[in-house]
């Protein structure tokens, strides 16, 4: 077992909060925010983390699908501007981390599948610990109800929606 126990930044510039969505149920839209910051104190079960995501930052690599998004029908980013994750119990030596996920005016407890790949000392003497950690959540459930029915009886955007982190802790 890795004592994974301390404080740690999350590094920007090798981290990725995205999602996957279905589009027109034959197809996924992958997506990520570019804008986000995130505090770790990892003590055991006692560890705290929180995630702010600014949600104007949604970047799908479409300018006008970024710009629904932002939107009403999606994430009202006027009226909401930050989506959030409170852990609540990080037990990630069992690959568990669960916390309050907050989209838009909605909070409901989320359970993401933890994977650490380990720890490295880089060439600069930063102690890392890489990671990736997913979850599937069901968008209406956070209030994200835009429907656009297909002829298939589908509809354009699918309901479930895979939450997906990956990337680098680095101890301080």
């Amino acid at each position: 077992m890795t004592d994974y126990q301390g404080t740690y930044e999350i590094d920007p510039t090798h981290t990725r909060i995205g999602f996957i969505a279905r589009h027109a149920m034959v197809t996924k839209v992958r997506g990520n925010f570019d804008e986000w910051t995130a505090d770790v104190q990892a003590d055991g079960k006692n560890s705290s983390i929180k995630v702010v995501i600014k949600a104007d930052s949604i970047n799908t690599g479409n300018a006008d699908r970024d710009g629904h998004t932002k939107g009403e029908d999606f994430f009202d980013v006027a009226k909401y501007p930050e989506i959030t994750f409170v852990a609540t119990d990080a037990d990630v030596e069992n690959g568990k981390l669960t916390g309050d996920l907050t989209i838009k005016d909605v909070t409901k407890p989320v359970t993401l599948d933890v994977e650490i790949f380990g720890t490295e000392e880089d060439p600069f003497g930063n102690v890392r610990t890489g990671f990736e950690a997913t979850t599937k959540i069901n968008r209406k459930d956070f209030h994200v109800d835009f429907q656009a029915p297909l002829n298939s009886g589908g509809v354009l955007v699918s309901e479930q929606i895979t939450i997906e982190v990956e990337g680098s802790a680095i101890k301080k």
